[in-house]
This record gives structure tokens, sequence and C-alpha cells, in this order.
């Protein structure tokens, strides 16, 4: 069946970095919008990155840009996050979701800290 597996996370230092990885299989990767999520302990889940099917356009949260980097690579049916200047009000839960007309798929979820 169709499922988004993800790897990466951990805990990091402020100032650090981190890559988080979303690999899909069970359905045409490449036909889907992939965005990455995050939700904080008591916080509503919040849109961090958006990257069309090309990977030609991407989009940001103002919290975050400048600073993270959504890629993907198609023919590793693989959506990445490169998260760098980690900040401790970067820590959540980070979710990556694939999204075609009313289809969603959402990943497992993945821990992030930033903390000293």
């Amino acid at each position: 069946q169709a499922q988004l597996v993800q790897s990466g996370g951990g805990l990091v230092q402020p100032g650090g970095s981190l890559r988080l990885s979303c690999v899909g299989s069970g359905f045409i990767f490449s036909s889907f919008v992939m965005n990455w999520y995050r939700q904080a302990p008591g916080k509503e889940r919040e849109l961090v990155a958006t990257i069309d099917t090309t990977g030609r356009r991407t989009d940001y949260a103002d919290s975050v840009k400048g600073r993270f980097t959504i890629s993907r690579i198609n023919a590793k049916s693989t959506v990445y996050l490169q998260m760098n200047s980690l900040k401790p009000e970067d820590t959540a839960e980070y979710y990556c979701k694939a999204r075609r007309r009313t289809s969603e798929l959402w990943g497992q979820g993945t821990q992030v800290t930033v903390s000293s």
C-alpha cells in the first residue's frame, strides 16, 4: 500500500544542522506535491515547506526561510528537508506529506530536538 517512511531527526545543539528524509512507495511519487509540517507540544501543526512536483518551485514559512531547504529526487521517490542554523524553537515532531488533488498521505513523524 502507499506509504511515506521518514528518517533523520534527533538531538542537535543550537546552530547545528540536520537533514530529514521521506521516502514514498506504492504511489506515483512524482505526481504529488510534497510538504513538510511540524508540531510542537501544545501547538497546532504548522506548514514548514512545500515543493512542487518538478522540484523547481518551493515555498517556506517565514520562521524557517533562509535556514531550511526542501528538495526532492523523484527517481528515488524521496523528499528532503535540510535544516541549518537550528534554534530551540525548531523543536517539534516533523511530518512529511504527499498531496495530489484530494489525496493526502502522511509520514509517521520524526522528532527534532534543539537543545544545549
